[in-house]
């Protein structure tokens, strides 16, 4: 067992793994770091599938058995991630049993819907079904139509892990798309208890953007601020969550057992080398959340992280000085957060995109 990893689960950080592969799930390596890294939780996107999928021959058998009965390219997307979903599932379900919020593994909606309210509910509905699991969670992005999508799926049963959160106003806006499809849902009947959702607030791509700009400044006033936008960004994140679960709406629902939409941090490996590689664990370190960590990031944390007690609470006000800060040398952040919602977006498509030629390749190779 990591030391410095339970001790960063000890103090109420829930550690989910930022990869997922069939080699991983058949090996025994998942359950394997459930047991030594404390890792409660998994979540995955197509570049994760595509690179699973481009190294791993133990999609062989699976691929040219769905070529064989005519399945198309989408098809077999489908299938090979909703399946590697299912089995992760089933190896994280201890930890998901009564009343725990992890054990959860997260699935994407088909990324080219990110804009396309309708076609996103109906991928999140056709995941869940698939994937079969009350452990699951399936993934919608927190564009302008993404939200009430969000609201659909709760409203429905579905739990949800919304993805590509950069700034407050937008969380704010995940907030209540997350209580409303929880109202909806008791109206409807639903068991409030039997639905989760985390609120995955990007970390790492912000400082990437807004250094970039202060770099382009190229003042000493400039300069100073770089590397620090992303935490403090993260920290203002928090006090809006802390101020949403002390409101009376939160209330009512929490007595009718539903479950708090916890902050994720993600994007949490340091894109800037001359940044320390744990950067982003241990200064979001705060009860009740979660990191979702590439296994990079992970094994610098096992090896020399430092839980120096909760980082996030009570930090607002000095995290707005940092904003005011940003603000006084040029920065716009409201832009900022555009280009990075337009820029997570297209990623999110490119990567889908990759998927499918990754697949395409190995369908070209079950046909000779």
């Amino acid at each position: 067992m990591s030391e410095r990893l339970k001790a960063l689960a000890d103090a109420g950080v829930s550690i989910w793994l930022d990869d997922l592969s069939r080699e991983r799930i058949e090996t025994g390596n998942l359950a394997e770091l459930v047991k030594s890294k404390s890792v409660v939780g998994v979540t995955t996107n197509p570049t994760i599938f595509a690179a699973a999928i481009a190294d791993g021959e133990r999609y062989d058998d699976q691929v040219r058995r769905l070529v064989q009965d005519g399945a198309d390219v989408t098809k077999v997307v489908f299938e090979l991630t909703t399946e590697d979903v299912r089995n992760a599932c089933d190896v994280l379900a201890p930890l998901a049993e009564g009343d725990s919020a992890d054990g959860r593994v997260s699935i994407e909606v088909e990324p080219d819907l990110a804009n396309d309210t309708e076609a996103t509910i109906a991928s999140a509905r056709a995941l869940w079904q698939a994937v079969d699991k009350p452990n699951a969670l399936v993934k919608i992005p927190a564009t302008k139509e993404g939200l009430p999508a969000i609201t659909a799926a709760i409203a429905e049963g579905i739990s949800v892990n919304v993805t590509l959160i950069f700034g407050i106003d937008r969380y704010r806006e995940v907030m209540d798309a997350y209580l409303t499809g929880l109202e909806q849902a008791r109206e409807a009947g639903l068991d409030l208890g039997r639905i989760q959702s985390v609120a995955s607030f990007f970390v790492s791509r912000v400082d990437s953007e807004v250094d970039k700009r202060l770099d382009d400044l190229g003042t000493d006033e400039a300069l100073a601020l770089r590397g620090k936008a992303a935490i403090a960004n993260a920290r203002l994140a928090y006090s809006a969550y802390e101020e949403v679960i002390a409101s009376d709406r939160w209330r009512v629902l929490a007595e009718a057992g539903a479950n708090p939409q916890r902050p994720l941090w993600a994007s949490t490996g340091v894109k800037n080398e001359a940044y320390p590689d744990t950067l982003y664990v241990t200064e979001l370190v705060v009860a009740d959340t979660v990191n979702t960590m590439p296994e990079k990031t992970m094994e610098a944390f096992a090896d020399h992280g430092e839980v120096e007690g909760d980082q996030v609470t009570g930090r607002g006000d000095e995290a707005q000085a940092l904003f005011d800060g940003l603000a006084a040398v040029g920065i716009d952040f409201a832009d900022v957060l555009v280009a990075l919602e337009v820029e997570g977006v297209d990623k999110f498509k490119k990567s889908w995109h990759e998927l499918v030629e990754t697949v395409e390749g190995q369908m070209e190779q079950a046909r000779a």
